[in-house]
């Protein structure tokens, strides 16, 4: 007889625990145990606990493979979350870790593996082998594929988050917060609108004071006071919430006819555009996307859209600030460029057009394109493809993190035909799809690495980017983790090229997930140790980093409605001396978009209670010491790279604190 001492882990979460009959039998290389009730129902299993039991076996089971856990119905059914099992082994000291992390829905039998992370041709035996191929099935059964609409990745099959299995969902801590936070939104928002005395729209600038009330934030007060200074306007290109826009000009595009007369006020002396152009010094920003796109219509109102384009300027003194704004890109009497020099208001309503057309670009492309659908392509092929026991899955799983069900929350209450998108959003309905479809065409995997994309962008230069300075640390430390972990579990080129699990996920990846994407340059097979480390790097840096950049700040640089307006409702002017302030608040948000906006920006852009921030892992997929001993590195990498943007931001008026590694969150969880 052998006796074996096991304890098994509830989950930490509300609901957790269970009142249901639990079994356990430890299955080993010789053998098997009894199946084993842990004890009486309803008195373990609670929320947090961790019970030990004894498990016997009346034959030597030998090295032990796995642990089959098994849920049955007692009076009610009663969900169980497992976190772990432990086993200690009657012969000596030794303790086996099995990581589960799983719900236990119904009357279910899961069988979980050992810790140790195991690629395919590491498991010699048929048992191991059976076992891998089994879980993938089921996993693919339950994770599916499907088209939410034509011309953008492929997604999650559910129709909304109900249909996704339970083991992707908000924890019920995260779901009543989620609910409660956007409840909360929209009860001040209603609030607000009825404290209100006057009609639809805003009488004046000082007006929009009025909405800021309990949600506001240091850096939206910033804003609210610096917002039509030319340097601020410059700033955000930046260090905003779209930072990945600007590039340099070499030349100046036909379609934007600016001459040197034109900006020669915004030079300083002995210099001109064209010295500029050629010491690099000249920034572009091209809306052309966003032409003829097809505007809401909301409460039977049209909105209206402009495709601008902007000149910037590094100026020694003053850093990069405007120097001309087109409001289409077709030029022309009705297309007039507008200067700085021009009357105050015209310059003022101009840089609110282009900032109108920022808030398109930042919340369709730069944060739900490119990163929340993006990632989901991963997360969906990871779950069909690797086993909890591969290396692979073991070290994305903390990076998938809620993805999924936010995601089907934001087709089902933001971007759906009836979402608030479209009460509100110039984009709203078709626009937004078809910004998404054109973006999508030219999306590259080259793109989504930041070294590449700030060298082909022309702006690893520019002075004053700490976007730009973060997010390359941060992906060097992530880079860096990330190879070495590869490093940890292959040790040739060919060991990557020759694990099928592995192929069969870059072709789920990009066959299915990227299939509508022939030119995205990420190819269909993994060839070395680099090529699998620098996808699984874009893969982190996309789903914490580069979320971070674009979700972090958008309340801040959103609350102050008149900076970067979701909405407009009068054409773009074709007029620069015709401007006048009336003109300026009948094309501003009216006062019901206005409080959607802050409510729904404070909504998504807070800080969320459960975060678990980059480097932070509360689920030990990894049991072995060289992989844990990495994750440690990684950590004092970070700790560095916090230090070092804490001390960069001491002291500063307009902290950039968006890519703090404690304020990254490891997965796009909102």
């Amino acid at each position: 007889m052998e006796n074996y001492t096991v304890t098994v882990a509830t989950g930490t979460s509300e609901y957790s625990g269970t009142s249901n009959y639990i079994y356990v039998t430890l299955v080993g290389e010789m053998g098997e145990s009894e199946r084993t009730l842990l004890d009486k129902p309803g008195l373990d299993f609670c929320r947090g606990a961790v019970d030990e039991y004894k498990v016997s076996s009346r034959t030597t089971l030998g090295p032990l493979l796995l642990v089959r856990l098994e849920k049955e119905r007692y009076w009610v059914e009663d969900n169980w979350f497992c976190r772990y099992v432990t086993v200690k082994s009657p012969i000596g000291d030794q303790v086996l870790i099995f990581p589960c992390y799983r719900w236990f829905v119904g009357d279910v039998m899961v069988e979980i593996r050992e810790g140790t992370a195991k690629t395919h041709k590491e498991d010699a035996l048929d048992v191991l082998q059976a076992h891998r191929k089994r879980e993938l099935q089921d996993r693919q059964q339950s994770y599916r594929w499907q088209t939410w609409a034509k011309g953008i990745p492929q997604c999650i099959d559910a129709k909304t988050e109900a249909d996704l299995p339970q083991d992707v969902r908000f924890d019920n801590e995260k779901r009543s917060d989620f609910q409660y936070s956007l409840h909360f939104a929209l009860l001040e928002l209603s609030l607000k609108k009825l404290a209100i005395c006057f009609g639809n729209s805003w009488n004046n600038l000082d007006d929009f004071k009025q909405i800021f009330w309990k949600l506001r934030s240091p850096i939206s007060e910033y804003c609210m006071d610096h917002w039509k200074e030319d340097w601020f306007f410059g700033y955000q290109c930046l260090n905003g919430s779209n930072p990945r826009m600007i590039r340099k000009c070499k030349q100046l595009p036909e379609k934007f006819p600016v001459t040197a007369s034109m900006v020669q006020s915004s030079f300083p002396p002995r210099t001109n555009l064209d010295n500029e152009l050629k010491a690099g010094n000249i920034f572009l920003l091209d809306y052309v996307i966003m032409e003829r796109l097809p505007s809401n219509i909301i409460k039977g109102q049209r909105q209206y859209i402009a495709a601008p384009l902007c000149l910037l300027y590094q100026h020694p003194d003053q850093g990069l600030i405007p120097i001309a704004i087109q409001l289409g890109q077709t030029p022309g009497l009705e297309t007039p460029i507008f200067l700085p020099k021009d009357p105050h208001l015209a310059w003022l309503l101009a840089k609110m057009w282009v900032r109108h057309s920022e808030f398109q670009i930042f919340q369709v492309l730069s944060h739900l394109l490119r990163t929340h659908l993006v990632v989901e392509v991963f997360c969906v092929a990871t779950l069909r493809q690797l086993p909890a026991v591969h290396p692979i899955y073991k070290l994305l799983a903390p990076h998938q993190r809620y993805t999924l069900e936010i995601n089907c929350r934001g087709r089902t209450q933001l971007i759906s035909a009836d979402g608030i998108f479209k009460r509100v959003v110039s984009t709203g309905g078709d626009g937004l799809l078809i910004l998404a479809q054109r973006d999508y065409k030219d999306l590259t995997y080259r793109s989504l690495q930041p070294y590449l994309d700030f060298t082909d962008r022309g702006v690893s230069q520019l002075p004053k980017y700490y976007y730009r300075e973060h997010s390359l640390m941060l992906w060097e430390a992530i880079h860096s983790y990330v190879s070495q972990m590869v490093s940890l579990f292959y040790q040739f080129d060919q060991d990557v090229h020759q694990d099928p699990e592995l192929q069969a996920w870059i072709r789920d990846i990009t066959q299915v997930g990227f299939m509508e994407l022939p030119n995205f340059g990420l190819p269909s097979e993994l060839s070395s140790k680099e090529d699998l480390s620098t996808l699984l790097a874009v893969v982190i840096f996309t789903s914490s980093v580069q979320h971070a950049a674009s979700n972090n700040g958008q309340f801040d640089w959103c609350a102050w409605i008149p900076n970067t307006p979701c909405t407009m409702r009068q054409p773009p002017p074709s007029d620069k001396d015709a401007v006048t302030m009336e003109m300026i608040m009948a094309t501003l948000p009216d006062v019901s978009q206005s409080c959607v906006q802050m409510a729904i920006t404070w909504h998504l852009g807070r800080a969320q209670p459960d975060a678990i921030f980059l480097g932070q892992y509360t689920k030990q997929h990894f049991t072995e010491g060289p992989a844990l001993e990495l994750i440690d590195r990684f950590r004092k990498d970070l700790k560095e790279i916090e230090d070092h943007i804490l001390s960069q931001n001491d002291g500063q008026d307009l902290p950039y604190l968006f890519l703090l590694p404690s304020r990254v969150e490891n997965s796009i969880t909102i």
